[in-house]
């Protein structure tokens, strides 16, 4: 039987600091966040934001999506329509549309971002590609210099450890596909377009 994510999401929490023979003070120096509140979503009774996930993902070094993550060593994996684990806020949605393979490379996204959002910090970089399709709406990516203006149908490759970054000023959501591929720090893609 599934368990709820914020109650599985905790459980591996609490593994990953068990792991580390942490405590709660100690996560709670580490992360920024207090004690009493990672007590709490350690044992499932309040749910975690993206904002406190990320907090953790960098006090353990691991990426986001490693909160999400089974045990058990997948070859394939099956992610049904709306099922893929999703991070949201005001202005953006991610969901994840697979991750859990060993030495896994390819991590692909589908991105919602609202209307006149954009990259918080002007552009980000990080190591290795970054593909990205327009499946709906339209968006403008920056890639140094270089501005593209993507509707449904079009996509750019692009080196990721070039400064990019994405802008919607248009008055619709634009859903993209994002493919992030990296051999080393392959977090990071994740991390960065994540602390949005």
């Amino acid at each position: 039987m599934n368990q709820p994510i914020g109650l599985s999401v905790g459980k591996t929490i609490k593994k990953l600091r068990m792991r580390r023979e942490w405590t709660l003070r100690k996560l709670s120096e580490a992360s920024g966040l207090s004690a009493n509140a990672i007590s709490l979503i350690e044992r499932g009774e309040n749910s975690p934001t993206v904002s406190s996930l990320h907090r953790l993902a960098m006090a353990f070094e691991v990426p986001i999506t490693d909160f999400f993550q089974e045990e058990q060593v997948n070859y394939c994996v099956f992610v049904e329509k709306g099922k893929g684990m999703r991070i949201q806020n005001a202005d953006v949605e991610l969901e994840s549309l697979g991750f859990g393979l060993p030495h896994q490379q390819l991590e692909p996204f589908r991105m919602v971002v609202a209307p006149g959002m954009k990259t918080s910090s002007g552009t980000i970089a990080h190591p290795g590609q970054e593909f990205v399709y327009c499946l709906e709406g339209e968006i403008e990516y920056q890639v140094e210099n270089e501005f593209y203006h993507l509707k449904p149908n079009e996509s750019l490759l692009l080196d990721a450890s070039r400064p990019h970054g994405w802008y919607n000023p248009h008055n619709e959501p634009a859903t993209i596909l994002l493919i992030f591929q990296a051999s080393q720090d392959r977090h990071l893609a994740r991390q960065r377009h994540l602390s949005m």
